[in-house]
């Protein structure tokens, strides 16, 4: 199966987006997909805004985006756009980072309002960084997290599906 790297830009292991990708998590692995989380918010500071390639924890969180097969990179929203967490990580990548993966965008927020930030904002930050393979991103309202929705599940099967079908997965197993 295949290596998924979840890209945390919760500022909390509390918040709504921890909480929602603790379900996405969970589905994953029960795909039998290998599962790794990287928490944008435990990175040092210092090192992530300096783009200090040389620091250990950056290093560490390079490689694991090089390593993955998939990549599922999620946000909470404000103001429309994503959180500054993901902008810093993903500043750090080279342009061809996610060149081959698979990658899920994934959102929460206070309003229905927030949705277009998914298309408008962090699709356009993905394929900067390389994305071809982006599929349909998913919005969940904060006060829907707790109880993961039909279509949530559904955006992540997608996403399973997406990786079974990709041919550079194909070829590396």
């Amino acid at each position: 199966m295949a290596t998924i790297l979840i890209v945390s830009g919760s500022p909390s292991p509390e918040a709504p987006t921890a909480i929602l990708l603790g379900h996405v998590s969970d589905v994953l692995k029960s795909l039998g997909h290998e599962v790794h989380q990287l928490s944008v918010r435990d990175l040092p500071t210092v090192a992530l805004l300096s783009a200090d390639l040389l620091d250990p924890a950056i290093r560490n969180a390079m490689d694991l985006v090089d390593r993955a097969d998939g990549v599922v990179v999620a946000s909470p929203v404000y103001r429309a756009a994503y959180s500054g967490l993901v902008q810093s990580l993903l500043n750090l990548l080279r342009t061809t980072a996610l060149a081959g993966k698979v990658v899920l965008p994934l959102a929460n927020g206070g309003t229905q309002g927030h949705l277009v930030a998914i298309d408008y904002a962090l699709r356009p930050l993905l394929t900067a960084r390389g994305a071809t393979d982006v599929v349909p991103g998913h919005f969940v309202l904060d006060a829907d997290v707790s109880t993961p929705s039909p279509e949530l599940d559904a955006a992540i099967r997608r996403f399973a599906g997406a990786l079974a079908e990709n041919p550079g997965l194909a070829t590396a197993s």
